[in-house]
C-alpha cells in the first residue's frame, strides 16, 4: 500500500457509515497515522446527523493486528509521547481515544471481525456495541507479551463484557482465542461466515428505526451501569419524555399501525 493513502475510509449511505480500516499490507496495524485518522473517523461520523449506525471493518486479510511496533521503534520516543496527548474534549489519551470514541459516537457501531483482532485492534472492538466475527478469527489482549498492560479502553470495554475472571485470564496471559470461544465468553456477540455483511445487515436494521430513539438508547446503555439505581431510572425518563410525542415518535406509531415503513426525519 501506498501509505499517503487515507489510513480509515468513510463513506456513508441510507443512514448508515462505513469505516474501513485502509493498511491491508500491515495487517491495519496501528502507527500514529491510524491512530489520528482513527479518531478523526469517529469525529467525522459522530458529526453527521445523517448517520444512524456505524460498520467498522478492516482492509484485506485482518481487522487489525494491533500496534505497528517496527513503525514506532523507527520513528522514536516524541511520536510514542503523542499517543499520551489528551485533549478537553475527552477522558481518554490519543492511543486510547482511537478505540473510546467509538463509544462516544452517538449512534450504535458495529465491528465486523475477520482474520486477527489483536492488542489495540482487539480494544478497538470491545469499544464498539456490536461485534461480528469470524469463528475462526483470533482475538488476544496481547499486552503482556511485550511486558505491558492493555491501555486502551479496556479497563471500561473488557471488564463489563466478560466474567472478572475470564479478564483477567486474557490480560495475564495474553492467550488467543477463537471467534468462536470469544462468543462463548462474551467477546464476541455474533458469529459469521461473512462478518462485515451481517454487520451491514445490523446496521440497516438499525438504521430502519427512529434516529432519535436510537441515540437515546445508546446514551441509556452507556451511562446506565456507572449509575445507581434511582440514578439510572431517572435518566431512563429524562430521555424517553423528549421522544414521546415527538415527530418521529408519532411517525414510529403510525407505521406500525398501518403496516408500512417509517418514514423518519434525521436529527437537527
Amino acid at each position: 500500500m501506498n501509505e499517503t493513502q487515507p489510513r480509515v475510509i468513510v463513506s456513508v449511505d441510507a443512514g448508515v457509515a462505513e469505516v474501513r480500516l485502509n493498511r491491508a499490507d500491515k495487517r491495519n496495524g496501528l502507527d500514529l497515522a491510524m491512530f489520528e485518522a482513527l479518531v478523526a473517523a469517529g469525529q467525522q461520523v459522530a458529526a453527521d446527523r445523517r448517520v444512524r449506525a456505524v460498520v467498522l471493518s478492516g482492509e484485506g486479510k485482518a481487522f487489525c493486528a494491533g500496534l505497528d511496533w517496527a513503525a514506532f521503534l523507527a520513528a522514536g520516543l516524541e511520536v510514542g509521547s503523542k499517543l499520551l496527548e489528551r485533549s478537553a474534549e475527552s477522558p481518554a489519551n490519543l492511543a486510547q481515544r482511537a478505540c473510546w470514541i467509538w463509544s462516544e459516537v452517538p449512534v450504535p457501531v458495529i465491528a465486523a471481525i475477520h482474520g486477527v483482532a489483536l492488542g489495540g485492534g482487539l480494544q478497538l472492538a470491545l469499544a464498539c456495541d456490536i461485534r461480528v466475527a469470524t469463528p475462526d478469527a483470533q482475538l488476544a489482549v496481547m499486552e503482556i507479551r511485550y511486558g505491558l498492560i492493555p491501555d486502551m479502553s479496556a479497563s471500561k470495554t473488557l471488564l463489563r463484557l466478560v466474567r472478572p475472571d475470564l479478564a483477567r485470564e486474557l490480560i495475564y496471559t495474553g492467550r488467543t482465542v477463537s471467534g468462536e470461544e470469544g462468543a462463548r465468553i462474551g467477546l464476541v456477540t455474533h458469529l459469521a461466515a461473512d462478518p462485515l455483511e451481517l454487520a451491514r445487515q445490523l446496521a440497516r436494521t438499525i438504521a430502519a428505526q427512529s434516529p432519535h430513539a436510537i441515540r437515546g438508547a445508546k446514551a441509556l446503555c452507556n451511562a446506565a451501569p456507572e449509575l445507581d439505581t434511582a440514578a439510572a431510572f431517572a435518566h431512563e425518563t429524562a430521555l424517553q419524555m423528549p421522544l414521546l410525542g415527538s415527530a418521529n415518535q408519532l411517525e414510529a406509531v403510525r407505521a406500525v399501525l398501518s403496516r408500512r415503513a417509517p418514514e423518519f426525519q434525521d436529527p437537527e
